[in-house]
């Protein structure tokens, strides 16, 4: 951890008269106050539901915007984590956060989807570990609560639109390989305050095209601010750098997800615009 020391106002030139320089000493000391500054894993709550989340935090002591990193359908993972660091290097604070609860994560499609499950099929749980997260990020003594983003990745990107959705005051919201699942609803109109940024690959076979043209209908007819990217030759997963080798070990995968060194970065420089826009407004 890391803290900062926020020194008192000076006592009054009124008082210097009637007061010793060791009282004086005393009381300056007392009025000291320690902040402390999140940084690294951090335990935080949603209800009962104990979360284990990461912050990562840009250099100097300025007030920054934050960023929430969603994860993947695998869980609170080094993948988020990474994610969150890069921000950081960007001058960004980054919270990756547990939507699963206990940061617990797995690589084991099986394990995923019933994970993943619990918190898609009670938007109620999701959106309490949301707020959480969020409220989070907000008290950060670096960050202002004025300028939030969220990003997210393949469930997190998902997660990521349906906040989008349900209202929240976000200033950008970026999906990488997102499911198009929990789409912006006809009747958003005027509620999605979030400019958007949705990169996938156009190959993905989690996504299908029928999909993507409902998705951009519905959003365009809600008159969402919104950039919808398709990387062709591109799978599911194209930033997680260990894709191929959790396809390798399940049969189910092989061949629906993959690294795409190129396509990670292009969807990475899509994003740095994306924020540099919002919050330079």
């Amino acid at each position: 951890m890391k803290f900062k020391l926020i020194y008192g106002l000076m006592l009054g030139a009124f008082l210097f008269a009637c007061t010793s320089s060791e009282k004086e000493s005393e009381s300056s000391e007392e009025m000291e106050e320690v902040v402390e500054v999140p940084e690294g894993e951090v335990t935080y709550s949603a209800d009962t539901t104990s979360l284990k989340g990461y912050f990562a935090v840009g250099e100097g002591d300025s007030k920054k915007p934050g960023v929430l990193v969603i994860h993947e359908w695998w869980g609170h993972n080094e993948h988020s984590r990474e994610r969150a660091d890069m921000l950081a290097e960007l001058g960004y604070v980054a919270f990756a956060l547990d939507m699963y609860g206990d940061g617990k994560n797995t690589n084991h499609p099986d394990d995923a989807g019933k994970f993943m499950t619990a918190v898609v099929s009670d938007m109620d749980i999701a959106k309490a570990r949301f707020e959480s997260a969020l409220e989070q990020l907000k008290m950060h003594p670096n960050v202002d609560p004025e300028q939030i983003a969220v990003v997210g990745y393949c469930f997190g990107g998902t997660m990521a639109l349906s906040m989008a959705n349900a209202g929240y005051d976000l200033d950008a919201v970026a999906a990488f390989h997102a499911g198009l699942g929990l789409p912006i609803m006809p009747d958003s109109a005027g509620v999605v305050k979030a400019k958007i940024l949705v990169a996938n690959g156009a190959d993905d076979p989690m996504i299908s095209e029928q999909q993507v043209v409902d998705f951009k209908m519905v959003m365009d007819a809600s008159e969402v601010d919104y950039k919808y990217v398709a990387y062709e030759g591109v799978v599911h997963a194209f930033t997680n750098k260990r894709a191929d080798e959790i396809a390798s070990q399940h049969e189910m995968l092989s061949g629906a997800l993959a690294y795409n060194a190129k396509a990670d970065s292009a969807s990475w420089e899509e994003m740095k615009i994306l924020l540099s826009e919002v919050f330079s407004k």
